[in-house]
Order: structure tokens, then sequence, then C-alpha cells
């Protein structure tokens, strides 16, 4: 890996604007972030939806799937086999739009996993991958500041059990209780499997009134490090919806970037 492809999310409503604003500020792509409803519901809308995102050319554009509460692994069998169906569609979709990469979550939106069963969502997750690599889309498990996800020997079974990829959030990995407790540090949600962590979430920490990007470099530079190690974790995203936050965080990894290039080049 000669170094990360820095992106940013689709926080500008307007295609033309959002790609102006990431070729003007040295992104390599958006990790466009797909909703409920943005799906389109009919052939027409769905040749709009294609048509913009073809203006974001020639910037990289990657899937990040927000379905709350849409569990392949739900214990309802209609709920799960609803949650199915979403994730289905999205994927066919991506797929007409030749996204190679999105990435998913479990528990998103839940305050509990108690009505989620593990073996089915094993089962739900390893049949979306398939799906997902027969239209040549790798599928990335999103570790959640919450839930089985935001627990690394959880995560990683999920990740070994169903061969998905993995995106490391490591704003949620740094308030997750598992790591707050100091019972797992943040590099356990990725040692386990290096080679499988392709993308990466990047912003200081999540907390009750959303991401909070970081005050300097020194902020990320252990988990930015991590990162580097990861052979395959090409793909950072900086996660901030709000441009302010979104460059002050864009300034902090340029800043580690170029100082870990000048003390490899010395």
């Amino acid at each position: 890996m000669n170094g990360p492809k820095l992106a940013c999310p689709n926080f500008l409503p307007n295609v033309v604007h959002l790609r102006s604003f990431a070729l003007d500020h040295g992104f390599h792509g958006i990790d466009w972030t797909l909703r409920l409803e943005d799906m389109p519901r009919n052939r027409q809308e769905e040749e709009r939806f294609i048509h913009a995102i073809s203006k974001l050319a020639p910037l990289e554009v990657r899937f990040h799937l927000f379905f709350p509460d849409n569990e392949v692994g739900d214990s309802d069998v209609e709920k799960s086999l609803s949650a199915a169906n979403v994730f289905s569609a999205a994927l066919a979709l991506i797929s007409k739009l030749a996204g190679r990469f999105a990435t998913l979550h479990v528990g998103l939106g839940r305050e509990s996993m108690e009505d989620v069963s593990w073996e089915r969502t094993i089962s739900g997750l390893s049949d979306l991958r398939v799906k997902a690599r027969a239209a040549g889309i790798r599928l990335c498990l999103e570790n959640l500041a919450w839930g089985w996800t935001a627990r690394p020997e959880l995560y990683e079974k999920l990740i070994r059990k169903t061969n998905c990829w993995g995106t490391l959030d490591i704003g949620h990995a740094q308030v997750c209780p598992s790591v707050r407790s100091q019972v797992y540090d943040v590099q356990d949600f990725a040692l386990p499997h290096p080679e499988r962590i392709l993308s990466a979430h990047i912003y200081h920490k999540e907390t009750a009134t959303g991401h909070i990007p970081p005050s300097n470099d020194s902020d990320l530079e252990d988990r930015l490090l991590l990162l580097q190690r990861l052979p395959l974790c090409d793909w950072w995203v900086l996660e901030l919806r709000e441009e302010n936050s979104l460059l002050q965080t864009l300034d902090c990894v340029k800043a580690f970037l170029y100082s870990h290039a000048a003390s490899a080049a010395s």
C-alpha cells in the first residue's frame, strides 16, 4: 500500500458541489451513505440516481449502507427476510453503479440485541457476502460503539465466520465499553485479521452530539499508525458531515501523513 486514499462523505446535497469540494481539497473519493429513503422506487428514480453518481467522476465512490433496525439476523422471520431484501436491493443498485465496496452494520439503531439471533446473523451475512462477491463487490462489516461489533472478540468471530471484510471505525472503537474499560485496545478490532480490513472511518470519537473532530494530529496518531500497519486498508473516510470539522480533520490527517512520510525518508 503506497498510501491511503482520503475520502469524504456525501455531506453536500448537490453532487456537482460535492465533486468540486472534494477535488479542491485533495480528496480521492466519496464515501456515499445510502439510506432507505434514498433507495430508488422505480426505474426512473434509479436512472436519475445513477446519473447523479456518474457526475462524481473521476472520484472513486464507495458505499455505506445506513439501514437502522434492518437486521438479517432478526429473530422475527418476516423482519429478517425483509432486511435481506433491502440489502440485496442495495447491492444490486451498487452493482449497476459499478461499485466495488459496500459497508454495512449489525445492530445499527438498536438499544438491545435481545431480538437478534446470532446464528441467523451469521447465515444472513454469509448469504449477502456471497451475493456481493457474485456482483464483484467486497462486503465490509463496520464496528459500532455498542453491541456485538463493539466487542473485539465478537467482531472477529463475525468476520471470520461470514468471510466478510472489515471497516474499522476508529471513533467507535475509541469509546466502546470494551476499550474504555481497558479490557481491550483499539488494535484488538483489527489485528486478529489485519488482512481483512479494507477501509477506515476517521474522526476523534463519537459522543451523544455526534462525531467529534481531533484537536490536533496527536489525537489520532496511535490509531492512524495502526491503520498503516493494515496491508489493505487504503480507504480512509474522514467521517464528518460539517465542513469546518471535516477540514479540521483533513488538516490533522495530512499533518500525520506528512510527518511520518518525512520520518520514513530520513
